[in-house]
């Protein structure tokens, strides 16, 4: 009888587990039709292309070499091992610890759930350098970010790994991150931020006088239905955090992941649209969508301890610095087409610092040293890497090419050829 109620928890939790993971997949879409969306027209199938390219090369990456780096700390081409030896550990281990706590999901499993997290964080990078880099320089930062970049810090926190053998971040700073507010969003900001200051800002965007010109993006409806999709999705990149289902305790701190999430997002929406209201005297929808995703990243870290109303605020304090931190950027003559460096940087940076505010296990200290390691690897890696691959084959398409539209040049086809003027 025990035995097979072990089996029916193991393969409940491994099922939602999975679920979850389709989830986090489906975030994929919502960037895509976001970032689509907030791009002009002439850049559309290129930003598009890039989406699908990326999310493909991270699961190749990470199957190959990432996984094993993040959680063996090891560089080996070896892959994942087979399903049948996968379970029968997962197994052996869940007996050992009895049918309560533990893991009690294969290790396929797992994989499959952290491996569209890698994506989520290469997503990132996609629409901050969007409209002027060439598709391939891209797609080959994609395979180190995804590959070495990502599992490294991935390795010194979810992984237990000591950074450098230096320290270790959990048992000597307490550092907390559920679900990746630090490690998988501050980290994918990093290199975007690394990809946008070697590339440069878009044509016409800045004047000499220090000037800002809007350049608006050619699909709204879009770009919301997009942020839909990744409102949807980022119940399975939080709820899935908890990594099981199958006893009351989990179902319940499920729940409660489940509805801090939301409410952090409906406080995110409803911040970014008055503070968008005070500064420039209309409802901006733009900043709404950016305050509903800062909202989510605020309380990816730590969704599992504050009472909805605290996750409302958390994700209300994250709607107000992601409008004021996009402002703040173009000042900055850093061009971010999506505000992908604030929502996801400046944003997933406060949502480390707000977890002690609920949970006592988690220290200031701890969460700065965390954000830093993070910040600096991933930046400073990724800055080699973009100044690599711009000496070897350019990262920026021509002048030209950026005036016509990346679609043609890069893709050789356009994403509305109906209305395009000839």
């Amino acid at each position: 009888m025990e035995n097979q109620i072990f089996q029916l928890q193991y393969a409940m939790d491994t099922f939602y587990f999975l679920v979850m993971g389709a989830l986090v997949m489906w975030m994929a879409a919502g960037f895509a039709m976001l970032e689509a969306g907030l791009v002009r027209a002439k850049n559309t199938t290129e930003i598009l292309t890039k989406n699908v390219a990326l999310f493909a090369i991270a699961c190749t990456m990470y199957m190959i070499v990432g996984y094993n780096i993040m959680y063996d700390g090891g560089i080996f081409l070896a892959g994942i091992a087979g399903g049948e030896t996968l379970v029968a550990d997962a197994l052996a281990a869940s007996a050992e610890n009895g049918f309560e706590g533990g893991s009690v999901y294969a290790g396929a499993s797992d994989f499959f759930f952290q491996v569209v997290f890698v994506a989520t964080a290469m997503s990132i990078v996609s629409g901050a350098v969007a409209e002027r880099m060439k598709l391939w320089s891209f797609m080959l930062f994609a395979v180190v970010m995804t590959g070495f970049i990502y599992p490294m810090e991935g390795y010194w926190t979810w992984g237990g790994g000591s950074v450098f053998g230096l320290f270790s971040l959990g048992d000597d700073f307490g550092f907390l991150d559920f679900a990746g507010s630090g490690i998988v969003h501050m980290a994918g900001a990093a290199a975007a931020l690394a990809g946008v200051l070697v590339l440069g800002a878009r044509k016409g965007k800045y004047g000499a006088d220090g000037s800002v010109h809007p350049i608006p993006g050619a699909n709204l409806p879009l770009a919301t239905l997009g942020t839909f999709i990744l409102w949807m999705g980022w119940f399975g990149f939080n709820g899935g955090s908890v990594l099981k289902l199958g006893d009351m305790a989990s179902a319940n701190a499920v729940a409660m992941v489940f509805l801090n999430t939301n409410a952090a997002a409906a406080g995110g929406v409803i911040a970014a649209l008055i503070v968008a209201r005070l500064l420039f005297g209309k409802a901006d929808l733009t900043m709404a969508l950016n305050g509903a995703l800062a909202g989510l990243v605020a309380i990816t870290a730590g969704p599992d301890t504050p009472t909805p109303l605290m996750a409302t605020l958390i994700g209300a304090v994250g709607g107000t610095l992601v409008v004021f931190s996009i402002v703040g950027m173009d000042k900055l003559k850093i061009d971010d087409p999506v505000g992908a460096i604030s929502v996801h940087g400046v944003v997933g940076l406060w949502g480390l610092l707000a977890v002690p505010l609920t949970n006592g296990d988690a220290s200031f200290l701890g969460q700065i040293v965390g954000a830093v390691t993070i910040f600096v690897w991933v930046f400073g890696t990724s800055l080699v890497t973009w100044l690599a691959i711009k000496a070897i084959m350019g990262v920026r398409v021509s002048e030209e090419d950026e005036y016509d539209g990346v679609d043609l040049s890069e893709c050789g086809m356009e994403a509305y050829p109906e209305f395009t003027n000839k």
